[in-house]
């Protein structure tokens, strides 16, 4: 397969009824950290002598460039705050193709090019049933009732300056789409961990709990089984919560995201917040809180979000986001620049609780090392993992795989294949494998 010579290295084109050249030029651009610290690591071994050489063959190497003899911009020249022009390459991106309708479709977060755990909220994954709209918050409301009489002694209506006024909390926790990893089920479908992982982001959100509004309302705890969140978009996406998670103080009705108001595509001005639950429960424009004590068995519980079993049945509310990890750098589309050493980096989360290991394999699955876990540990939240690797330029094959505090281990393909098949959709955690060829470049494989 032919390949695209850049500035900074090569990498493989993804299948042209994939990728667009567009996202191809975007996906060698989202490299460029990694490749930027594989040139630091090699410069270093070329040490002064080289640099006296580069001097001697360039005698302008040592010229002072324009940002240090200028004036620069004028503060605020942007009164929000915008990235770099050379980080322009690193965007959430949609999948061609995926959906008939961009109003239905999914962008997904470029994980390659992120550090820590806090997904940028101009990078968090959408998925929308119908599009998304910016809302006058003035005019938004929020309704809380029960099924019937006795469930809820008061049913109110909250304009957003009610909720605001009241004593808010911030956490931060992982969203993941029931889908995310879905494409792979039955073999290698995406070549690069955007597209394969990307339905995936952290933040810190803001808001006040649930159970805080259902006690001003004066909600019978005895009676009250779960509560049904609806969505004010064109959808009215409607999704059942166990009134367990909600009794925890964990669900939040949220306004803000990463220190601002919520952004209008992830659910402005008011959204719930589900941790550890599969991101459709995590209802955007939030409008109405219903409590009742049955499920309520909506179009998106009872064909949609649901798991196919090899037997052909359907299960229904498995809606907890089992542990799971990923490899983000190396990973598919990137290129190793020469052999020596590399930092494998990565994400792991579960909606269990918190990570407790994360081992790394680079020889696919026969041997395994513990990676640095690197703070903050936090429950149903992103955590980050590194470990050292001296390549040494023959092929590999690279793994992460995750425990958490309950002690549940990230399966295989095998394993997980042999409960729940290759035809399902939803909640795949499967063990990913990127494969290193002795060219350097990194592509998406699978390993039972």
């Amino acid at each position: 397969m032919a390949e695209h010579p850049t500035h900074r290295g090569r990498i493989r084109p993804a299948p042209e009824n994939f990728l667009s050249e567009a996202d191809i030029a975007a996906v060698k651009e989202g490299r460029r950290d990694f490749l930027r610290k594989a040139l630091i690591t090699a410069s270093a071994a070329v040490a002064a002598p080289g640099l006296a050489r580069a001097a001697e063959g360039d005698p302008n190497i040592l010229t002072l460039p324009p940002w240090t003899t200028s004036l620069g911009q004028a503060v605020a020249a942007h009164p929000y705050g915008l990235p770099s022009q050379y980080e322009k390459g690193l965007q959430r991106r949609e999948s061609p193709g995926l959906t008939r309708m961009p109003q239905v479709s999914v962008a997904f977060t470029p994980l390659q090019g992120l550090f820590g755990i806090i997904t940028p909220s101009g990078l968090h994954f959408e998925r929308h049933h119908q599009g998304w709209s910016d809302i006058d918050p003035s005019r938004h409301r929020l309704m809380v009732h029960g099924t019937d009489e006795g469930f809820v002694k008061q049913p109110k209506v909250y304009t957003m300056d009610d909720i605001l006024r009241l004593p808010p909390v911030s956490r931060m926790h992982f969203i993941e789409c029931g889908a995310n990893t879905g494409m792979e089920w039955g073999n290698v479908a995406v070549p690069t961990v955007q597209y394969s992982h990307g339905m995936l982001s952290c933040s810190e959100f803001t808001g006040v709990p649930l159970r805080l509004l259902l006690e001003d309302c004066g909600v019978d705890w005895k009676k009250a089984k779960y509560v049904l969140a609806e969505g004010a978009d064109g959808s009215s996406m409607t999704r059942t919560i166990p009134i367990e998670l909600v009794q925890s103080d964990e669900v939040l009705v949220a306004y803000g995201q990463n220190g601002e108001m919520l952004r209008p595509e992830n659910g402005y001005p008011l959204r719930l917040v589900v941790p550890g639950v599969q991101g459709v429960s995590w209802v955007k424009w939030l409008r109405r809180i219903e409590v009742g004590d049955q499920p309520w068995a909506t179009k998106d519980e009872a064909i949609h979000y649901i798991d196919l079993m090899p037997d052909g049945r359907h299960r229904q509310y498995t809606s907890t986001q089992e542990c799971k990890s990923v490899i983000t750098t190396p990973s598919g589309g990137q290129l190793l620049l020469d052999k020596g050493f590399y930092n494998i980096s990565g994400l792991a989360w579960s909606g269990r609780g918190k990570i407790k290991r994360v081992d790394v394999s680079t020889d696919g699955g026969v041997n395994w090392r513990p990676a640095r876990i690197e703070g903050p540990v936090l429950s149903k939240c992103l955590t980050r993992f590194n470990i050292d690797w001296a390549w040494d330029g023959k092929p590999a094959v690279l793994q992460s795989r995750a425990v958490d505090e309950t002690g549940y281990v990230q399966p295989a393909y095998g394993q997980l294949r042999a409960v729940r098949g290759t035809k399902s959709i939803y909640h795949n955690n499967a063990i990913q494998s990127w494969k290193v060829v002795e060219s350097g470049e990194v592509s998406n494989v699978q390993v039972l």
